[in-house]
């Protein structure tokens, strides 16, 4: 059995489930999230929390297992406590600043770097090199904190771009190190 799987995911007070067939919808105090469980696993419903369950031991069944478990997991902890990736900016003359909603970046290209934000996601800017990204879905708050990164990548000499927060990147020697 898969270890992740068979772990029952707990319901926390303030947090409505439902299940109709293999959709299910979890509503909390930050919002609601819905799922389609892929076809072999089912999911029931119990007292105070829910179990996935698989019905036999094929590797397609057991591959998705701990997958569906992980996803619905997330959705309660999305709606109860919210996801943040914070981020930071390295570099002379990088920035970040709030225009309303969205964001506005610069990073050394020749003009402003405009980044809307999607439904569901919230920037908050901390100072003018540190800001973060917050929702309630899990996979759209990292590919959001994913496609800001990939407007300036870290440079692997200076060490300038967009990174995480405690990132740490690999400093390479120039060419004057031998």
């Amino acid at each position: 059995m898969s270890r992740i799987g068979r772990l029952p995911v707990s319901i926390p007070s303030g947090v409505d489930v439902k299940v109709e067939g293999q959709d299910v919808f979890v509503k909390g105090p930050k919002g609601e999230l819905s799922l389609t469980v892929v076809q072999p696993i089912t999911v029931e419903l119990g007292e105070g929390n829910l179990e996935v369950k698989r019905p036999n031991d094929e590797r397609d069944s057991r591959s998705r297992h701990g997958l569906t478990r992980s996803l619905i997991n997330n959705m309660v902890l999305g709606v109860t406590e919210g996801y943040e990736k914070k981020m930071e900016i390295h570099g002379t003359g990088y920035r970040v600043a709030a225009k309303g909603s969205d964001l506005e970046f610069s990073l050394g290209y020749s003009h402003p770097i405009l980044i809307q934000a999607p439904a569901g996601i919230n920037f908050a800017v901390e100072n003018p090199t540190r800001f973060s990204v917050q929702g309630i879905d899990k996979q759209l708050v990292g590919e959001v904190a994913a496609n800001i990164r990939k407007l300036r990548k870290p440079d692997p000499y200076k060490g300038k771009g967009v990174r995480y927060a405690g990132e740490q990147i690999r400093r390479k020697v120039g060419k004057a190190g031998k």
